[in-house]
């Protein structure tokens, strides 16, 4: 009988640390995914907001729907500065040419367990990429 004295002990202090680690987990990802988001949420805005830059003469002369490469890549840049939530951002770049306009975000996320657990875990880091291409009407 005393050998088994304090083992449900034992058992419920290895369930709590088991606990705590997966709960410690889950704060990891859901920081990682939720910074994503919004990091994606940045690019999407910012690629749509560039991809209202038309050549207007290209448009009015031809019926051509076209952008124009360097607006298109200001106001990209311009969207991108102008959002809230870029907490996680830690750069960003616009390009463009006529057809189109790609935005990457990237960014990074301090890990807490996930860098206690491993001594040369470093910050996640995140890279979004958004592609907008404008369309004529039907």
């Amino acid at each position: 009988m005393s050998s088994e004295e304090g083992s449900v002990t034992l058992w419920l202090l290895g369930l709590v640390l088991i606990i705590l680690a997966m709960g410690g987990l889950a704060i990891d990802l859901w920081r990682g995914f939720n910074e994503r988001r919004a990091l994606a949420g940045i690019a999407d805005s910012a690629a749509i907001a560039g991809a209202a830059a038309l050549d207007e003469a290209a448009f009015r002369n031809h019926g051509n729907v076209r952008l124009e490469p360097a607006a298109a890549e200001s106001l990209a840049a311009r969207s991108v500065r102008g959002q809230s939530d870029t907490a996680a951002m830690t750069g960003f770049s616009a390009t463009a040419d006529s057809d189109q306009v790609t935005v990457v975000v990237q960014g990074s996320v301090d890990l807490t367990l996930l860098r206690l657990m491993s001594s040369d875990q470093g910050p996640l880091r995140i890279s979004v990429r958004a592609t907008v291409a404008p369309r004529g009407s039907p």
